[in-house]
């Protein structure tokens, strides 16, 4: 307890002025944090990719019910049991035209290795909605279904059936009012043709000649004649009849894939690989976990996909050591390889199923073509 002498005066301290410096410092720190404030709500034109959820075709997936279901199915053939994972991989997008990510998001995903910062356009082309892209993306998953499945059973020795449907003709095709929806191509210039590559060499072939279709419509068959023009699709330059094909297929057994939520064609060589060992006795990947990702045509090809390097990161957290990688997508995997996993360039089916022979056999893998520097 104080005593004070009633009579006292206290006199307080006087306060004392804040520097020069002092204010400066306070007023840049106030600036900073207001245009801190401002970036992170800025709109921007970019979105990031990142890896998306890793799913093992040998395993089981949620059906769109919600219910646990095989991740593929077959119905007609007998089926072996599977051991370990032959596991696909996404990517995830952040952010659309609707809403980009902030530029706080932004940078702090440019520092991280497992992301990428890409151009919006690169990924939502101006003019499409994010719906118009889903359902885009949906239909080249049921694309990539059947072509695997093609792929699959044609590496088995099946008789798949295929045949090339037009899908649509857009106006100003050369195509237009000489063929039809749903007409079959059998033959160009008196070749048979089964599927869109075979046509295509064909017209190429020609130069700009007219070329003579073979078609089958309403169960008649019948000649027609379409003269190609020089076009531009995706950067590339060659001449087209302007028609959307399709490959028909008339399995000899049931394929169910059940994958939902998940798009695009970049699944397909896995898928192969998970229907050749549920169809095959013994154990295709020995038990081991193995991972990839790359399209698929139904003789086998293996082509490129995007965001491999968010892919790679995906099969490293999924515990992968091995990695099977379109043989062109090679240049983007190089340098960016995550510790403890070992890459394949593979081109084709069979290059990927002689990575998984010599897993399983553990085997000497360094023969085989990788995504090295060289």
């Amino acid at each position: 307890m104080a005593l004070f002498d009633e009579n006292t005066t206290i006199t307080p301290a006087p306060r004392q002025r804040m520097s020069r410096r002092t204010i400066t410092g306070i007023w840049a720190l106030a600036v900073a944090m207001m245009m801190l404030l401002i970036i992170t709500f800025l709109p921007t034109s970019y979105v990031v990719q990142q890896p998306g959820p890793v799913y093992n075709t040998l395993g089981s997936a949620t059906s769109s019910e919600g219910e646990e279901v095989p991740l593929i199915s077959i119905e007609g053939a007998e089926t072996y049991p599977t051991a370990g994972a032959l596991d696909l991989l996404t990517v995830q997008v952040q952010g659309n035209r609707e809403r980009t990510p902030s530029w706080f998001e932004l940078a702090t995903a440019w520092f991280d290795q497992t992301k990428a910062v890409l151009p919006i356009e690169t990924v939502f082309p101006e003019g499409e909605t994010t719906q118009e892209r889903n359902e885009q993306s949906a239909a080249m998953m049921v694309d990539s279904q059947q072509d695997s499945t093609a792929a699959a059973l044609s590496e088995l020795g099946y008789d798949i059936g295929a045949q090339l449907a037009v899908h649509s003709i857009p106006d100003g095709s050369p195509a237009k009012g000489i063929l039809e929806e749903e007409d079959l191509i059998l033959a160009a210039d008196g070749q048979d043709v089964t599927d869109v590559s075979e046509l295509r060499s064909i017209i190429e072939e020609g130069e700009g000649a007219p070329v003579e279709l073979l078609i089958e419509r309403d169960g008649d068959e019948e000649t027609v004649e379409v003269t190609p023009e020089e076009a531009t699709v995706d950067g590339e330059t060659g001449w087209r009849i302007g028609v959307s094909l399709i490959t028909d297929y008339d399995f000899p057994i049931d394929v169910t894939i059940q994958l939902n939520n998940v798009g695009g064609p970049s699944a397909g060589m896995m898928f192969a690989l998970g229907i050749i060992d549920t169809l095959t006795p013994g154990e295709l990947n020995g038990g081991a976990q193995v991972a990839g990702t790359g399209t698929i045509t139904a003789d086998g090809t293996v082509g490129p996909i995007g965001g491999i390097r968010q892919k790679l990161w995906g099969a490293q957290d999924a515990g992968a050591e091995w990695f099977l990688a379109p043989e062109a997508n090679c240049n983007e995997v190089v340098g960016h390889i995550p510790a403890g996993l070992e890459v394949f360039a593979i081109e084709d089916l069979d290059d990927a199923l002689a990575v998984l022979d010599a897993v399983r056999e553990d085997g000497d893998t360094s023969a085989l073509p990788t995504c090295a520097a060289p």
